[in-house]
């Protein structure tokens, strides 16, 4: 499918459904291979490195530090850059440990995970005198807690009931009440600071990122449906309306504004820092909570992404006002886009920039965190890579959107380059210079949470077999729950998909759904034919072409159809 053509919104629209609705519920094929197995097992061997060694030398404090095997209490100095009003008596949250509980249920360990549980259940509090980052919280503290209470209360977790009485789900309540106060502004768009014990501090910065205000709905609308107090999904929707309300003629966005007036103070915009998981959250709030408030605001957003920032495979920085490039560069964080893309359907579109994204990757080893696209050399200053996932996530969206091998590969050459530069012997430590693969004592959190859970997931998917899931932007699963969802209107939903007109007439159905790939026919009473979620249909009825951009991807293989020689689209037969 093409990013752009007189079908592709119909097409983008049937693929959400298919792909998101159904959430990823089919094995994946060939799971038992030899390779995948080994490759699983390797990933597995990677995080317990990198999971015990935080557990020996850094728990209960925030993060480990590898090369020196100590610690550091990070929560307060996420985005923090000039490490500004450190508190002077915090000694950790044990980050990491909240990070890791949902990755210990993808891995199978429910004794461990019952183990951090019960631990976190009697001596994690909030009551601390610390300022924190709102933003990176909610997405690490508040997602993590959510979602592990969902997972210690399923009934696979295997946790006893008698001994979890909701306690994760009580520590969330009580940090999503401290996150409160950051919302008490004129606009309703909230500081990007805040103090845990005692709220908004005195001069506190009124500056804060699209990204910061604009991705808080995920977690705290879970915590408000599983509470059932409204305010915290109220307070982080408001700030997403206005924010959206700010929104230039061209449906861009800033990336940093003012909370207290409103104002934008950056202008320049993309895909990447400051704004990423604003475009994330608007479509998996969509998926999680059904509202069309939330997919009329991705939609209108997306078309502007793709006529302004676009340029062939590459997103380029772009004024909101006008819509002209400002900015030419490659950043790491840019890496979910494919993933995004895959959501939506855009799949050819996806598979273009997630090449380029691994052509740098393999060029330097690891993915550099700024790449001048203009020039094609490394921005001066930011030559780094702190073990970000966002490459590795792309990566298991695609391969579960094609079940093409050659993503598999890719993962491969991931976890080859993360093990070779840098796993050391306290666990894994961040690049600091991608150009001497010089190392920098630091293990994030996030390398638990979701570098090493979707490379796992890549070729082992078995945990999200039965259940939908969306996974917040920290990587923290959250089930897709009827009750939490609104029904579609009936004009978003293609006929041919969702009613049966006459009992003779198909039931076009997900193959994710049905966990049935490729497609086949079913029998009993109506024939039902279960429809390969990756099938794009060729253009022309009777399968003629003039190029390949005119043919679809084939229902049982998942490969691109190509234009023959004769002018009928086909599958090559030499395929490797």
């Amino acid at each position: 499918m093409a990013g752009a053509g007189s079908a592709a919104a119909s097409r983008s629209w049937l693929l959400l459904v298919l792909l998101l609705l159904s959430a990823f519920a089919a094995p994946a094929a060939g799971l038992g291979s030899a390779k995948k197995v080994y490759m699983r097992e390797k990933v597995r061997k990677m995080f317990y490195h990198a999971y015990e060694n935080y557990m020996v030398h850094a728990f209960p404090h925030d993060e480990l530090k590898p090369l020196t095997k100590t610690f550091t209490d990070s929560l307060s100095e996420l985005g923090n850059l000039k490490l500004e009003r450190l508190p002077q008596n915090y000694n950790g949250s044990a980050l990491t440990l909240v990070e890791s509980l949902s990755s210990l249920v993808v891995l199978g360990n429910y004794t461990e995970f019952e183990r951090g549980v019960l631990w976190l259940s009697d001596n994690l509090t909030f009551d601390v005198d610390a300022r924190v980052n709102l933003f990176e919280c909610n997405i690490r503290v508040l997602g993590g807690l959510v979602s592990a209470h969902i997972l210690a209360t399923d009934s696979k977790s295997r946790l006893e009931h008698g001994l979890y009485k909701n306690q994760l789900l009580d520590l969330a309540r009580d940090l999503g009440q401290r996150f409160l106060p950051a919302f008490e502004t004129p606009t309703g768009l909230p500081y990007a600071w805040i103090n845990l014990k005692y709220g908004v501090m005195e001069d506190e910065t009124t500056e804060t990122s699209t990204s910061g205000c604009g991705s808080l709905i995920l977690e705290m609308g879970a915590l408000s449906r599983l509470t059932g107090d409204p305010r915290f999904q109220a307070a982080a929707l408001r700030a997403l309306r206005k924010l959206w309300s700010m929104r230039s003629p061209l449906n861009l966005l800033g990336t940093t504004l003012d909370v207290v007036t409103g104002d934008w103070i950056e202008y320049s915009s993309g895909v990447g820092a400051g704004v990423d998981s604003f475009y994330e959250y608007l479509i998996k709030a969509y998926i999680l909570f059904g509202n069309d408030e939330f997919w009329d605001m991705f939609h209108s957003s997306y078309l502007a992404v793709q006529k302004y920032f676009r340029h062939g495979p590459w997103y380029h920085e772009a004024d909101m006002r006008t819509g002209k490039a400002t900015y030419w560069q490659l950043t790491s964080l840019q890496a979910f886009w494919p993933g995004l893309q895959i959501l939506v359907g855009d799949i050819a579109a996806a598979n273009s920039s997630h090449r380029e994204f691994f052509y740098v990757w393999d060029k330097f080893g690891v993915l550099p965190e700024r790449y001048l696209l203009d020039h094609g050399m490394l921005h001066p200053t930011e030559k780094y890579y702190p073990l970000r996932p966002e490459l590795a996530e792309s990566t298991f969206y695609l391969y579960q959107a094609t079940r093409d091998p050659w993503y598999m590969e890719v993962g491969e050459t991931i976890i080859n380059s993360l093990n070779y530069y840098t796993r050391v012997d306290g666990g894994f430590a961040s690049v600091r210079d991608v150009t001497t693969m010089e190392l920098e004592d630091h293990q994030h959190s996030f390398f638990l949470s979701e570098t090493c859970k979707y490379l796992y997931l890549l070729f082992d998917d078995s945990f999200l077999a039965g259940q939908n899931y969306v996974f917040t932007t920290e990587g923290h699963p959250l089930p897709i729950r009827g009750s939490w969802h609104e029904k579609l209107p009936e004009a978003y939903i293609p006929a041919n998909w969702t009613s049966v007109k006459n009992e003779n007439q198909a039931i076009r159905l997900s193959a994710l759904s049905q966990q049935v790939c490729p497609a086949t026919t079913t029998g009993g009473s109506i024939s039902l034919q279960i429809e390969s979620a990756c099938h794009i249909p060729d253009l022309h009825a009777d399968h003629r072409c003039r190029t390949d951009d005119e043919c679809g991807i084939d229902s049982t293989t998942c490969r691109k159809r190509v234009c023959s020689m004769a002018g009928f689209c086909g599958l090559w037969l030499f395929i490797p």
